[in-house]
């Protein structure tokens, strides 16, 4: 875990590579449409996050002294919904907080699939030594309900539908059930 910890980068840098991207695409890139996105979505939610008191007081009656690694791409709808909460809350609760770009090294997502997918974000809580202590992601609870029942029935809950619900619950909650249900594993 001490490699993928060492070859992480900060919230700031993932922004930054957020940009880079949008600014320079790559040819051949099938992602680069989603870069300009998740960047917008993302200054989003940084611009509408607030820590919340009680949930920080939450987490500190936990005594977490371990730190927070998240395997995340810019371009992944779910984690520009999730990532920059999880990363503020964090950091404002004063664990260090980094980020994995999960396309530079595959081999680390690979140990985390989901339902044999490579789906992002996973947040890795770690303990002091860097050992998982355990996992959360791609999404909140409320997401993956809502993934599931468009999966049962595409045509009663077609996937335009199931977007827009998604993105909006993201927008309304604005990473509170991802940091509550991250806590709850703590």
């Amino acid at each position: 875990m001490e490699k993928y910890w060492e070859n992480a980068v900060s919230f700031d840098a993932y922004m930054a590579v957020a940009k880079d991207r949008v600014e320079n695409p790559v040819d051949g890139d099938d992602k680069n449409e989603y870069y300009e996105l998740g960047l917008q979505r993302m200054d989003r939610t940084l611009k509408t996050f607030k820590v919340n008191p009680d949930t920080l007081e939450k987490l500190k009656a936990k005594n977490f002294a371990g730190k927070i690694l998240i395997i995340s791409e810019p371009w992944c709808g779910d984690a520009s919904a999730t990532v920059p909460a999880v990363s503020k809350f964090f950091e404002a609760a004063g664990s260090e907080v980094k980020i994995f770009l999960r396309d530079s090294d595959t081999s680390l997502i690979d140990q985390y699939l989901t339902d044999g997918t490579q789906s992002i974000p996973k947040v890795l809580i770690l303990n002091e030594d860097l050992t998982v202590k355990d996992v959360w992601g791609p999404r909140p609870e409320f997401g993956t309900q809502l993934l599931k029942k468009f999966k049962a029935d595409e045509v009663a809950y077609p996937r335009e539908e199931f977007y827009n619900d998604l993105q909006v619950y993201y927008a309304k909650n604005r990473g509170a059930d991802a940091i509550e249900e991250i806590i709850n594993l703590i």
